[in-house]
Order: C-alpha cells, then sequence, then structure tokens
C-alpha cells in the first residue's frame, strides 16, 4: 500500500493538499498519515483543527512513499519549523518529496531544487530563502512542475499538484484521472 506523510504546520493552507489527500485516500486506497512538528494538534488557515497521527520526528522515509507539505501563514509570521533535515532524510532515500505554496520555497531552501526543475509562488520568493541556487531551473508558470521525483506548485494550483503528485508515485490511473479531471473541469 502506497503510504503518503503530509507534514502540516499551524495556520497550513488547507486547501493545498485537499484535492491529492481526498483522491488518493478515497479513491487510491493511500494511507495518508499527518504529522505536526511535535504531535499536538494544528489549526488551519481556514480553521479545520486536525488531530495529527505523529510528530516529525517520527516519520521514518523507509515507511512512506513521498513526503507532501503544505503551504501557509506560518513562514509569513516567520514562526516554520524546520524542514531541511526531513526534506533530505526522504530524499536520500528516493522518496517523493513535494511542496506547494510557500512550501515549495522551503524546499529551495534544503537546496534540493537546484539541480531540478521547478515552480513554486514566484521566484522572488524563493531567492528571499538562503540558501537557494536554482533560478536557472526555476520555471515561471501557474501549474505543477514534477521532476525527479521533486514536486512543486503555486498555491494556486492543488489541481495540478495532485496530478503529479499521484502520477510521481505511480497512481495516475484511469480512475484518478477520472476522478480528479472533474475537479478542473471549471478551467476548460
Amino acid at each position: 500500500m502506497t503510504r503518503i506523510a503530509l507534514a502540516l504546520t499551524e495556520d497550513y493552507a488547507d486547501w493545498e493538499p485537499a484535492l491529492l489527500m481526498a483522491a488518493a485516500r478515497g479513491y487510491l486506497g493511500v494511507e495518508i498519515v499527518t504529522a505536526s512538528p511535535d504531535g499536538r494538534p494544528v489549526t488551519s488557515m481556514g480553521g479545520l483543527r486536525v488531530l495529527v497521527d505523529t510528530n516529525y520526528a517520527s516519520l521514518d522515509p523507509a515507511l512512506f512513499d513521498a513526503l507532501v507539505i503544505p503551504g501557509g501563514l506560518i513562514w509569513e509570521k516567520g514562526e516554520a519549523p524546520a524542514f531541511n533535515e526531513l526534506i533530505h532524510q526522504f530524499r536520500a532515500q528516493g522518496k517523493v518529496v513535494a511542496g506547494i505554496c510557500a512550501a515549495a520555497s522551503v524546499l529551495a531552501r534544503s537546496g534540493i531544487l537546484d539541480s531540478v526543475r521547478h515552480t513554486g509562488n514566484s521566484l522572488t520568493s524563493h531567492q528571499a530563502h538562503g540558501g537557494y541556487h536554482g533560478e536557472a531551473h526555476y520555471q515561471n508558470q501557474p501549474q505543477a512542475v514534477s521532476d525527479q521525483g521533486v514536486i512543486t506548485a503555486p498555491g494556486t494550483s492543488p489541481f495540478t499538484f495532485a496530478r503529479e503528485v499521484l502520477k510521481a508515485l505511480g497512481l495516475w490511473t484511469e480512475e484518478a484521472e477520472a476522478e480528479l479531471n472533474g475537479f478542473a473541469a471549471e478551467f476548460s
């Protein structure tokens, strides 16, 4: 069974991972394990309170296929937890790592975007984080970008983010495509 670790923070953007999590769990039988920095509940930007399954330190990459990090207000407040070690642990084991919105800039800060095509809210948002040297690979587009198991997206792209994560996990089946395409119909 495919397993996704969802690393949540206080004030995470609840819409960003929602479509991915619903499709993966509801239609494809993927196990979703939610985590917060200390294992305590978190509240999303929209007020959704989540009783998480575990803490970040308990996320053993050997037990998961992907690490997904949604963005949120915590980065604007300067209170975000450190993610570099967790990101590098997952990448060292060849696992999919995905960040949307401000979390794409977290991936930029970690250095893993320096040699893969990627996107995010803006190039400027990535450059604001020390440690980013991937400007040559930045794709200025409104859809998610997937390259070598790393998925990034602007916060306005939860549909293509979900699609690219599912593709990277080998889960983009006819069933997944049929279920998800309905959510993008209004943009056709």
